[in-house]
């Protein structure tokens, strides 16, 4: 086991019962009785299941500030007003088992199932989490679907997140990649450098400059997420010739605020992160 596997086992708050005792530890009794209900949370831990790395957790300052907001689990999410469980028609794009095909030069390909931190907001969530509904054993008719569409240029993994995955799962999918002549542009979409920065491993880096071009999709959502910690990530990125994006959501007591917005736009341009 990786030393950022051990990291993500062992120090990252998974339970609405860790999370109570957590809360009260940081923020006090009060604190954790008001905001942390457990029996009132549970189906919305059911619905969707809960970790909060030890990175993302140093994120949070008080209660409700950004990043409690982005992480901790609400009975909101139990009142469904409007909208679809699957909002931008993935899976109406879905030629096969993990990939979207929607643009006519790029697919997007699911190939892992999991996430080191789960945000509140995301809109994968009917599949996140679950290894039945991405399944790691149905890359095979993705590889053929792709090396038989030659308009096909430019691959997003994703997932999940794919930097979940071991450097040997990541290098046998680069591999096939770029086995498969029309395929120009690999990118990863990925939050762990804000989530578990320990993941960007001098050897990832070492492996992941075999296959350029390769980019990096991050996600950083308030200034306050780009640590030392997940800026000497980005920097090791950087150094190993990726080249680093940034998708930012906008959310509701968490970015909507223009100096937020802008302070955390100039973090990312300082980290050389292209927002």
């Amino acid at each position: 086991m990786s030393d950022w596997q051990k990291i993500l086992r062992d120090e990252s708050i998974s339970t609405l019962d860790e999370l109570k005792s957590y809360v009260a530890e940081r923020f006090g009794a009060d604190a954790a009785e008001r905001e942390i209900d457990v029996e009132a949370l549970r189906p919305a831990f059911d619905n969707f299941q809960m970790r909060i790395t030890r990175e993302s957790l140093s994120q949070i300052t008080e209660v409700g500030d950004a990043n409690w907001n982005q992480f901790i689990p609400t009975v909101q999410e139990l009142e469904i007003v409007d909208g679809v469980i699957d909002s931008l028609d993935e899976d109406g794009d879905s030629p096969v088992p993990n990939i979207t095909h929607r643009y006519p030069d790029r697919v997007l390909f699911l190939v892992s199932p999991v996430c080191a931190s789960y945000c509140r907001f995301c809109t994968r969530r009917r599949k996140v989490g679950d290894p039945e509904k991405i399944p790691l054993n149905q890359y095979e008719s993705a590889f053929e679907y792709i090396a038989a569409h030659p308009e096909v240029r430019d691959i997003i993994l994703s997932g999940g997140d794919p930097m979940m995955l071991s450097d040997r799962r990541l290098e046998y999918i680069f591999q096939r990649l770029r086995a498969i002549p029309h395929v120009e542009i690999i990118r990863l979409g990925s939050r762990i450098t804000s989530h578990l920065p320990e993941r960007i491993t001098p050897e990832f880096c070492e492996m992941v400059q075999k296959y350029h071009p390769i980019f990096m999709n991050t996600h950083f959502n308030h200034p306050s997420e780009l640590t030392p910690d997940a800026v000497a990530a980005l920097d090791r990125l950087s150094r190993a010739g990726v080249s680093l994006g940034c998708q930012t959501v906008l959310l509701k007591g968490v970015n909507d605020d223009p100096k937020v917005m802008m302070k955390l736009m100039h973090e990312l341009l300082k980290a050389r992160v292209r927002p």
